[in-house]
């Protein structure tokens, strides 16, 4: 099938390059436009626009979908299927007409729950031990369209976003090939999602990420997971802010009877933090402007006395 793929962070690009691996013709690649990143806020392509143009990929970077030139240009390369998976943007009903299959999106949820922008994170919020990938229809609702395919994938219980993502959006891409094949040969057919069991996963932002230690240890542990890489779990101390990476549920003898939440203690090599349950042992953590280290080198430097406390 001729194809034009619309997608724009590292997990769309996993998905592009099994479609480029694929017998479907991919004419031309719809993205993000460049962005600032970085500290010197240098203009960065998406990873998407990177790999489509080594590929000698037409790429489509407009300002924003109801853009009347994209309109013009997708009905010029008259495309079969719009495969999607996390563009960033509303397709409008303009759109969503110009492919005779129409849009496929790739969603990394079991629809209908985490329907939205954050839905691995929110699986780790959650608690949820299962999760998975699903391909549907676009249709003008908020991932509401008829499902045409579904992967799973179990949770593990050191698992942060960032490696369910990864791995999702392998399964994912294999998923999203297997359907356009069989779109391709008629015998496909979409089936309406559920009406019980609808979630919804709102994009997290940096203050959804703020570690409350008056929380269980359960809670904390699936928070920090579950914002790790991004929006970043954190915390502060001394009034400053310090980044966290994952933490462990405490274990051992040397684990103290009681800390308050917040409360810092160093047993053994272990540099432990109260919570409203039973502690937790910090991984990493990063300073403002230094990189991570791991946590016990942080606390010697700090040569902690007792009863101190993260803020908060």
């Amino acid at each position: 099938m001729r194809v034009v793929f619309a997608g724009t962070p590292e997990p769309a690009a996993v998905a592009l390059g099994a479609l480029l691996d694929s017998g479907h013709d991919v004419v031309a690649v719809l993205t993000r436009p460049d962005a600032p990143a970085g500290r010197g806020r240098a203009m960065l392509a998406s990873p998407v626009a990177q790999l489509a143009r080594s590929a000698g990929i037409e790429l489509l970077t407009p300002s924003g979908t109801r853009d009347p030139a994209l309109a013009v240009r997708l009905a010029q390369l008259a495309p079969d299927c719009c495969p999607v998976v996390a563009y960033g943007a509303l397709v409008p009903a303009q759109l969503l007409a110009v492919p005779r299959l129409g849009w496929v999106n790739l969603h990394f949820s079991l629809l209908p729950a985490w329907r939205g922008a954050a839905p691995v994170q929110h699986a780790l919020l959650a608690g949820d031990q299962v999760t998975g990938a699903t391909t549907f229809l676009l249709d003008s609702g908020l991932d509401t369209g008829p499902v045409l395919g579904v992967v799973t994938e179990a949770i593990g219980p050191a698992d942060t976003a960032g490696d369910l993502l990864a791995r999702l959006a392998a399964s994912g891409a294999r998923l999203l090939v297997a359907t356009l094949d069989g779109l391709a040969g008629g015998a496909l057919r979409p089936v309406p999602q559920p009406v019980d069991g609808v979630s919804v996963a709102p994009k997290l932002t940096a203050a959804d990420a703020r570690v409350d230690w008056h929380a269980p240890a359960l809670r904390v542990d699936r928070l920090v997971r579950g914002c790790t890489p991004a929006p970043g779990p954190w915390t502060t101390w001394r009034g400053e802010r310090v980044k966290l990476g994952p933490v462990q549920l405490a274990v051992g003898d040397q684990v103290p009877g009681a800390l308050a939440p917040g409360e810092l203690a160093v047993a053994g090599s272990q540099v432990l933090v109260g919570t409203a349950s039973t502690p937790v042992a910090l991984g990493s953590v990063q300073p403002a402007g230094r990189r991570p280290m791991p946590a016990p080198d942080w606390a010697r430097g700090l040569r902690l006395a007792g009863g101190e406390r993260f803020d908060g």
